[in-house]
């Protein structure tokens, strides 16, 4: 299986690089192949999203399936029209945290286990979806944990644009095989999902699956309101805020970022502490303020990212709201788009 990876060159033009030195034709697309392991490195012009210097990127490694649902941006078609006029000065990003789990409605710290969301939990993901029905969505990144990916997935049922998003799965060989989407077609109408861990929850340690009230009867509330929310001091075991911001924005910055900078729109569907950390990051928060800062379930941030600079501009009330989506120029064009294609 191919290793591939994205270049955007300073005309705006991607090529798909892999893991030889020879060129090759893919269907229509132009691809030069040099050596696995390169980083490169690109200059944008005046025009570009920098008025000058360099970015470094490292490779983003994929596998061909991978390269297969991004690979419609590579060459538009009048098809991608809609999903790319953003792309020039400034694109989205919606954060959402997941909605209720069964453990949130039983008052359990959770953590990293794995729960699902609670009957509230799909109300709040559907709702949250009508929310961002007309806001664009190239990509969609989430954690590992099923309340976060279901809550992307239900949310994106809801979307005027009725892209399927679809789970990458790279685990190995046979799971990139196996996984193959064979129609560009289908390629097309498709939104590629991927998962990481280190977009979870921070890691509860030895308070996962005890309950919170019980818990800070036998500890005391003070020693757990500094468990919960002190930025650096962790519970038995497990991680602070600190060491969960660590993971969460290294990967945004490496993962989410350059994926925002060649002119995606993304949505990250994730937990109360990870989004925390990487709004910490995105407002340049102190780790004063990012400890009063509260997610509610289900309702989506949105930020625009224009000329390197991530703008915050709250969360959507309802699809309906044309301020809303008056936002900016393009975001209000976007919807005016969709309106005219599904009516």
């Amino acid at each position: 299986m191919v290793n591939a990876m994205l270049q955007q060159t300073v005309g705006g033009t991607l090529q798909l690089l892999s893991n030889s030195g020879t060129h090759c034709n893919v269907g229509n697309r132009s691809v030069r192949l040099l050596p696995k392991g390169f980083k490169l490195e690109v200059e944008f012009s005046k025009r570009g999203i920098y008025s000058s210097g360099k970015r470094k990127f490292n490779v983003i490694q994929a596998s061909t399936f991978q390269t297969s649902v991004v690979g419609p941006l590579l060459a538009p078609s009048s098809s991608d029209t809609l999903d790319s006029h953003m792309k020039s000065n400034e694109v989205a990003l919606i954060l959402i945290r997941h909605g209720e789990s069964l453990w949130n409605e039983k008052n359990l710290f959770t953590g990293c286990v794995d729960v699902p969301l609670t009957n509230k939990g799909i109300e709040e993901a559907i709702e949250a979806g009508h929310r961002i029905s007309n806001i664009p969505v190239d990509m969609i990144y989430t954690s590992s944990l099923i309340r976060a990916q279901m809550t992307a997935m239900l949310a994106m049922t809801q979307h005027r644009r009725k892209k399927v998003p679809i789970i990458l799965h790279n685990e190995d060989e046979r799971a990139r095989a196996w996984s193959k989407i064979y129609s560009e077609d289908t390629i097309e109408q498709s939104i590629p999902v991927i998962t990481s861990w280190k977009l979870n929850e921070r890691m509860y340690g030895e308070l996962q699956g005890l309950n919170k009230q019980e818990t800070a009867d036998k500890f005391g509330h003070e020693k757990v309101h500094e468990w919960r929310r002190s930025y650096d001091i962790p519970p038995p075991n497990g991680e602070s805020l600190a060491m969960c911001a660590q993971r969460a924005v290294a990967y945004f910055r490496d993962n989410i970022e350059p994926q925002l900078l060649s002119g995606k729109n993304i949505l990250i569907s994730a937990h109360g502490n990870s989004l925390r950390s990487i709004i910490m990051y995105l407002d340049k928060l102190t780790s004063q303020e990012v400890i009063t800062l509260e997610l509610s379930t289900g309702i989506p941030m949105l930020y625009i990212f224009k000329e390197g600079k991530f703008i915050r501009r709250g969360s959507p009330v309802a699809p309906t709201e044309a301020g809303v989506y008056a936002y900016t120029r393009r975001l209000a064009q976007y919807r005016q788009k969709l309106d005219d294609m599904l009516t």
